[in-house]
């Protein structure tokens, strides 16, 4: 089913864009510098589900992205928009878990040697890097579509796509890798 592609009335998302993205990332940052459980819990809870929850929220929205991509690539402009909502809504999701987890618990050093350590660093630091590059990003890109901003959406979706796809899915990775050492 096709949209309409012309959306006479325009809104500015971009202050709240910018906000968000500093907000969020502040936060992020923030949150090592809290004071930590002693326990490992948060009200009776063991923290070490988050971990586990943040991966399946990671998976879900690497399968949401290509379902959204899958979608606007047959032109299905409301079922691309339901998937990246999806994507948007794991995203959140994800966000409540990790801030929970490392503003509760201590980090978590990998064990692993050799080629596997350097594999896990990299992964590391490109996922941590390019997920606060893809907040304001993603957002930016959301509010061109919101509004029907085809070809500016396009523009900046071949950069965000891909680098919200590689987010999620070394976060998984990164997961796996670590797991262990919990």
């Amino acid at each position: 089913m096709r949209q309409k592609l012309d959306n006479p009335k325009q809104h500015n998302y971009n202050p709240l864009i910018w906000v968000l993205s500093i907000v969020i990332v502040g936060v992020i940052i923030a949150t090592y510098f809290l004071p930590k459980s002693s326990d490992g819990t948060l009200f009776g809870i063991d923290l070490k589900i988050l971990p586990l929850m943040n991966a399946i929220f990671n998976t879900f929205t690497f399968l949401f992205l290509i379902a959204a991509l899958v979608m606007i690539k047959q032109k299905n402009i409301n079922m691309h928009r339901r998937f990246i909502i999806a994507a948007f809504t794991t995203t959140f999701l994800f966000c409540i878990s990790y801030l929970t987890y490392h503003s509760m618990a201590e980090s978590t050093s990998y064990g692993g040697e050799g080629i596997f350590m350097y594999v896990y660093y990299f992964f590391l630091l490109t996922h941590i890097v390019l997920a606060a590059v893809i907040v304001p990003l993603a957002l930016i890109t959301l509010g061109r579509g919101l509004n029907m901003q085809v070809e500016k959406h396009r523009k900046i979706a071949r950069w965000t796509m891909p680098l919200w796809l590689y987010v999620s899915f070394t976060g998984v990775v990164v997961y796996l890798m670590i797991s262990p050492y919990y």
